[in-house]
């Protein structure tokens, strides 16, 4: 029986040796690759939102596009209270607990050691609050009291690739 497994096997496996892969077209300055191989490198994202940000932006709660001090604050508060504070504060854990659910990870910014203002290990709402009103300050650039998405989200320049030498050519590895 398992010598009719191996030309089983082979022929199977046929069509996919003998594909004829071809690259996807781009334009004159073909530098694409068969399918199914690596491609160029993908450029450097120019847009790129931090994970607090990612988070007020979900404090809109009427769908405005636009989050409000009210719905700051709001927003802020239904996080806290989601972790269930033991005596009305979060231990480093639970912060963290706090930050990976809210924030998507445990170790993004601001972190318990710079939102824990007393220093007792235990971070309250209200620190948690003053160490949010810095970022809402610092995402509210226009000072309107408003924060839009064109403020939550950071544009950065494109950056040419590693190999570049200025006059459109590649430098040689």
């Amino acid at each position: 029986m398992r010598p009719f497994l191996l030309p089983l096997a082979l022929l199977a496996a046929t069509p996919a040796l003998a594909q004829n892969r071809v690259g996807i077209p781009m334009g004159e300055k073909d530098t694409s690759r068969p399918i199914g191989q690596s491609t160029v490198t993908q450029p450097a994202a120019t847009v790129i939102v931090e994970p607090v940000a990612m988070m007020i932006a979900a404090f809109d709660s009427d769908g405005d596009a636009r989050v409000t001090r009210a719905e700051f604050d709001a927003g802020l508060r239904r996080s806290f209270d989601s972790m269930n504070p033991r005596d009305g504060a979060l231990s480093y854990i639970g912060f963290s607990d706090w930050s990976e659910r809210w924030l998507g990870d445990r170790n993004t910014l601001p972190s318990p050691f710079e939102t824990d203002a007393d220093g007792d290990n235990k971070i309250t709402f209200a620190e948690l609050a003053a160490r949010f009103d810095l970022l809402f300050k610092r995402f509210d650039a226009d000072k309107d009291g408003v924060l839009s998405r064109r403020e939550l989200v950071t544009i950065r320049p494109q950056m040419p690739p590693p190999n570049y030498r200025g006059d459109g050519k590649r430098r040689k590895r």
